[in-house]
């Protein structure tokens, strides 16, 4: 496996969407680790800037496809969204504005219930396949531990590649997952995990994102200084606000 060093894309002003029809799936399917289809890339440029109307009318089909015809998108999210599109289509001017850093993966924090799980699935519509990312519930990753145990967070992490391409996963729900035990070792797996990502992140550019309702102290509280220090590195902070929306 060659070492790649990173390199800022040199991406066109023409804002790409996936818009493909694509069959409807349950919402489980965004932990199952199977992308949502391949897109198809069209444009979605107005003027010099993003249609935001455009893709929000685009994301929020493609929600009442996987959530329901009650899925809406509220306008008190448009600017995250905004920034979200922004950093998946990859406009280096937009991101420039935003402070975000394109080489970097996102860290999506936020009360219980404001819609992060569903932000992150929904930008799987957003880029090319080679900027797309698999969604994984931390949860789900913690069962695999106890029924399979170390060799998880290998395939998490050194075996995280698409031939010799790192393969960028979103961690759903960091901290709703337990430090658990395998053959009586504990494991804080998911602390265990970012490490080992943040060592690939440095060599390979591998891009990781997150969502979780922690604040920056309780993940310290939960994985430690190390983990905290090495997030700060690993991602770009987008906070979403707002009430519980499943109620």
């Amino acid at each position: 496996m060659s070492t790649q060093t990173k390199t800022t894309e040199n991406h066109s002003n023409k804002a790409v969407i996936a818009r493909e029809e694509r069959p409807k799936q349950s919402p489980n399917a965004k932990h199952e680790g199977t992308k949502v289809g391949l897109p198809t890339v069209a444009s979605a440029k107005v003027g010099n800037g993003l249609d935001l109307a455009w893709c929000i009318s685009f994301l929020e089909k493609r929600g009442k496809e996987l959530y329901g015809q009650n899925f809406k998108i509220i306008e008190q999210d448009f600017e995250i969204i905004h920034k979200l599109l922004v950093y998946f289509i990859g406009d280096n001017t937009e991101a420039a504005k935003y402070n975000l850093d394109l080489e970097k993966g996102i860290l999506l924090t936020g009360p219980i219930g404001c819609g992060k799980t569903s932000l992150m699935n929904l930008m799987r519509f957003v880029p090319s396949p080679e900027r797309n990312h698999i969604m994984k519930s931390c949860r789900d990753v913690s069962f695999e531990f106890m029924q399979e145990g170390y060799e998880v967070i290998w395939r998490y992490s050194r075996m995280s590649f698409n031939s010799e391409r790192p393969r960028t996963y979103c961690f759903d729900d960091l901290g709703a997952e337990q430090s658990l035990k395998y053959y009586g070792n504990e494991c804080n797996v998911m602390g265990e995990i970012l490490l080992s990502r943040y060592e690939y992140f440095v060599s390979h550019n591998m891009i990781t994102h997150v969502t979780t309702n922690l604040s920056a102290s309780e993940i310290e509280n939960v994985y430690g200084n190390r983990v905290r220090s090495r997030l700060k590195e690993m991602f770009n902070l987008i906070s979403c606000i707002g009430k519980d929306k499943r109620g």
